[in-house]
């Protein structure tokens, strides 16, 4: 599951290529050779009484308006709600001639040619931009079409171009116009639906954040998909209930999007309480907005400035809070919030100034540019959470490997049980007969003079030797110390190396120790001596010509850190890993059990051992012990 935020981000990212890629084609398509575009036309302001009538284009008095910029609307004067349209139309060469409108502003619009009306189109609802595709005859080419419109939110006349062709080739101009806003919507829906999907198979935790993401960008799909021109000039009969869509997917945006960052940037007090209140409102427009379709509508002046005026300028508000609140965090080294504030910035400038020049212009603005900005801030959430969910990977990776470490640890220390039962239990049996055994020996070793007495000899030593691994075993059985006190490390490896030194020299080797005196821990002094005794000897009996073992020791963090460093053989890491096994030994005699009571009796004195090795380089041990005191 990890992979399907990264997977919807380069689907997402391939499709908007592409689409960008058509766009692209689309607008070089738009001005072929056989395509003409009208550069102006006419028009006057309709007065209080005037119907549509064609009559009324006759009347001389009336001033006409000359229009050549098409990239804004005239602002009405007074509180005309009607306005006429001229346009001349030129020579017409194709077979099924047409002409295509881009944008047409109004709710009521009759277009009439030689003297008749031959396109009428009016809407019941408060979506007043147009796209309008009329076919033609060659025989219209020169003539005078007069356009009447009729607005309640005083936008009225042309924006963009308006275009003469063959029918086929306009009609693929109206359909790419759109396409790409439906497509975007779309999947930025279906990326909302995979989220959610997801968000079931989280923590709880984790889910507040995935449900809240997934209401953001589905709202934003919703909006993008029912502002878009394309499904109110070819599905125009639903288009009470997309406009319905979209509110709502406004009133649901503004509380998530406060939620999401809520949760993100919980050091910021302010977003909550805001948060509250967008949540509130939002109800509150949701309610009005009920109201006024059950009051079929009559309250739309009061529903446009509580879900237009108020909520925009609450939008505004919290884009500028939550900009303010990412920067602060990235400002603080958040690489989340870097990304986060990268992504929304883009999408609030855009927002914010698309907005500003809506109010500027009294509602006489197409907003085009937000879709972008959003693009851009879905695309940094999606990495956020890709982000997330590759640090939750990392985390169950690395608790996968202490658990299984804990459960080697585990495993190592039910067999040390095993064998120190055993151990122990052995070793009282057997020592006794050995012990008599011995001593019957030495009776006879020194009544024999002959070839015997040799035999006799090693018998001895070989029955110290087994005297020795007793007494390791039961060592490696209990290691709880009778007398402890505090030790002076120092002390101690001095009194170490005096032991141990005749056998380094016979090596060839030599031993250097710095050692502070203040440093002291708790413990047995023999135990202690036997567990650097055994490990010192390790070191010895790997090293070569000019050997050399470098003990030294320091405090860190109230832990009192002993080196043993040597030049010797060194180990792989296969045998590295091993070393404290039962019976495991890299020697020719050797048990393995001298390393194993090492590391049983610096376990009981709170101790930690830990080895690095290399083939031909040399070995370290480094061992901690709390300070004493």
């Amino acid at each position: 599951m990890r992979h399907v935020p990264k997977a919807v981000a380069a689907l997402l990212a391939v499709i908007v290529i592409l689409l960008s890629l058509d766009h692209i084609g689309y607008a070089a398509k738009m001005t072929p050779e056989r395509e003409y575009k009208i550069p102006s036309w006419d028009m006057r302001w309709g007065a209080e009484d005037e119907d549509g009538s064609l009559d009324e284009v006759t009347d001389h008095s009336k001033v006409w308006m000359h229009i050549e910029d098409d990239t804004q609307l005239l602002k009405q004067p007074g509180n005309r709600g009607t306005a006429w349209i001229r346009i001349k139309l030129p020579s017409l060469n194709d077979e099924t001639p047409a002409v295509l409108f881009e944008n047409i502003y109004g709710r009521h619009i009759t277009l009439y040619k030689d003297g008749t009306n031959f396109y009428e189109s009016y809407r019941g609802y408060n979506y007043e931009n147009n796209r309008i595709l009329i076919p033609l005859k060659p025989e219209d080419s020169g003539k005078t079409l007069y356009i009447w419109t009729e607005s309640s939110k005083n936008r009225l006349g042309i924006i963009g171009n308006v275009m003469t062709g063959d029918y086929r080739d306009l009609l693929g101009n109206l359909v790419r116009m759109d396409v790409l806003d439906i497509v975007l919507g779309s999947t930025f829906i279906f990326i909302s639906l995979v989220l959610l999907i997801c968000s079931f198979f989280l923590f709880r935790p984790s889910m507040a954040m995935w449900l809240s993401l997934s209401a953001i960008v589905l709202s934003i799909g919703l909006m993008i998909v029912t502002y878009s021109p394309f499904l109110y000039t070819f599905y125009r009969g639903y288009g009470k209930l997309y406009l319905q869509l979209f509110d709502v997917a406004l009133f649901i945006l503004l509380p998530s999007l406060a939620f999401f960052f809520e949760q993100n940037i919980n050091s910021i007090l302010l977003i909550r309480k805001f948060r509250k209140l967008l949540t509130a409102y939002s109800l509150f427009c949701f309610i009005i907005m009920i109201v006024n379709l059950g009051a079929q509508e009559r309250l739309n002046d009061v529903y446009y400035f509580f879900s237009v005026i108020v909520l925009g300028i609450l939008l505004v508000a919290l884009m500028v809070l939550l900009v303010f609140a990412s920067i602060r965090m990235a400002l603080k080294g958040d690489h989340e919030a870097i990304i986060l504030s990268t992504g929304f910035a883009f999408f609030a400038v855009i927002t914010i100034a698309e907005l500003s020049w809506f109010f500027i212009r009294d509602g006489h603005y197409n907003m085009f540019l937000w879709k972008w900005g959003v693009f851009g801030f879905v695309l940094a959430l999606i990495a956020i959470l890709g982000r997330r969910l590759a640090e939750k990977h990392k985390q169950v990776v690395r608790y996968s490997r202490e658990l299984e470490m804990f459960n080697n640890e585990l495993q190592r220390s039910e067999k040390m049980e095993i064998i120190s039962d055993l151990a122990a239990s052995v070793a009282h049996e057997v020592r006794n007969p050995l012990q008599v055994t011995r001593g019957f020996l030495q009776l006879m070793s020194k009544q024999e003079d002959g070839k015997n007495k040799d035999y006799l000899h090693i018998a001895l030593e070989e029955l110290d030797r087994a005297s020795a691994i007793i007494t390791d075993f039961l060592t490696f059985a209990k290691p709880e110390f009778d007398h402890t006190k505090t030790l002076t490390i120092l002390d101690e490896f001095k009194h170490i190396e005096g032991i141990i030194s005749p056998m380094a020299n016979l090596q060839g080797g030599k031993i250097s120790l710095d050692i502070p005196q203040e440093i002291k821990v708790r413990g047995n002094s023999s135990k202690f001596k036997q567990a650097f005794i055994n490990i010192i000897k390790n070191s010895i009996e790997a090293l070569r010509e000019q050997g050399h073992i470098h003990i030294w020791a320091y405090v860190d963090n109230g832990e009192a850190v002993i080196h043993i460093r040597d030049n010797g053989e060194g180990m792989d890491a296969q045998t590295l890993s091993r070393l404290g096994e039962p019976y495991f030994s890299n020697k020719t005699k050797g048990t393995g059990l001298g390393m194993m009571v090492t590391f049983r009796i610096i376990e009981t004195m709170n101790g930690k051992i830990s080895f690095t090795s290399a083939k031909g380089v040399g070995t370290e041990a480094t061992i901690r012990f709390p300070v004493a005191g």
